[in-house]
């Protein structure tokens, strides 16, 4: 007969999920509340030309252009690009640029994967590889993005491989993946090594390999710890596509508009912060995409339950 006491805490966990998930659905729209409030009141309270002490200014300008209402950022969101005939609206503008740069952040993301995943591996299997790999690892992110795009365009040109030619959206996923490979490399390894010693001794007792051991026991339990790395790396790659846009000039991205449109708010301060929203909404998107891949892999989340 099964002990009512050891359903109890199962059935508790089954009928709070709901609730978990709308309280996070509330806190995001409460915190998406606050921060539109505090906005509206900074540029109610402070000075349109900001506040200076001694020199120093340490509050900012709260103008129409430096800070625009949060209704007119919205409303321009639905008005045309340009004044032209036939232009688009600016959020569909602004939609095409961000669903550009997630693919390109979503293949550097893959590369990043395979990399990291790669690295850990070699560095849980071999002691020598992770005294060698981990400091280079960490020492490669001190790097300056902004400087490493245009040499890593200016590589990328330069290879030819029979018919096959590089194209400049390569350049902005590689980028990508070098800003989120690292991540996803500790919390791998990290993650391999968490097994506790009885754990894997049981397995070398059952005469496991270090494939079997791998695959049976240390892949299981790294995936509490490579949730939240391949979040972080989501999040990692869509700032390097953002800043590699920028940086080799890929047309069509919205690092790209963001650029162009901050040329033009002297004019149309509003329509500045349109592809600013799109790439919020684009780190939203991929952080998204990884806690689908997280609600799949549920089942290997370590729970503590308090009897």
């Amino acid at each position: 007969m099964t002990d009512e006491r050891t359903l109890a805490p199962a059935l508790r966990r089954r009928r709070s999920r709901p609730s978990r998930g709308l309280a996070r659905w509330g806190a995001g729209v409460l915190g998406i509340l606050a921060v539109v409030i505090m906005w509206e009141l900074v540029k109610l309270l402070v000075p349109a030309d900001g506040l200076v002490l001694f020199g120093v200014r340490v509050l900012p300008r709260t103008s129409d252009l430096a800070m625009p209402h949060v209704w007119d950022m919205l409303t321009r969101l639905l008005a045309p690009v340009t004044a032209a005939e036939g232009a688009r609206p600016l959020w569909l503008e602004v939609a095409a640029a961000a669903a550009l740069t997630l693919g390109i952040a979503a293949a550097g993301w893959l590369i990043a994967l395979v990399v990291g995943v790669a690295l850990a591996l070699a560095m849980q299997r071999w002691r020598i590889a992770e005294w060698s790999l981990l400091p280079w690892i960490v020492l490669s992110q001190t790097i300056p993005l902004i400087a490493f795009a245009p040499v890593v365009r200016s590589w990328g040109s330069r290879v030819e491989i029979g018919s096959f030619e590089w194209q400049d959206w390569m350049s902005v996923a590689l980028i990508a993946s070098y800003l989120a490979f690292f991540p996803i490399a500790v919390g791998a390894l990290r993650g391999l090594q968490s097994p506790d010693t009885i754990h894997v001794e049981l397995m070398h007792s059952y005469a496991a390999g270090w494939w079997t051991t791998l695959i049976r026991l240390r892949l299981p339990a790294a995936v509490p710890y490579l949730l939240p790395a391949l979040r972080l790396g989501a999040a990692n790659a869509v700032i390097g596509a953002v800043v590699a846009e920028v940086s080799t000039g890929l047309q069509g991205g919205i690092g790209r508009i963001l650029i162009q449109y901050a040329g033009q708010a002297s004019g149309d301060p509003a329509k500045a912060w349109g592809p600013i929203f799109g790439a919020v909404v684009l780190g939203l998107v991929a952080a998204g995409s990884i806690a689908v891949l997280g609600a799949l892999l549920g089942r290997y989340r370590r729970v503590e339950v308090n009897a």
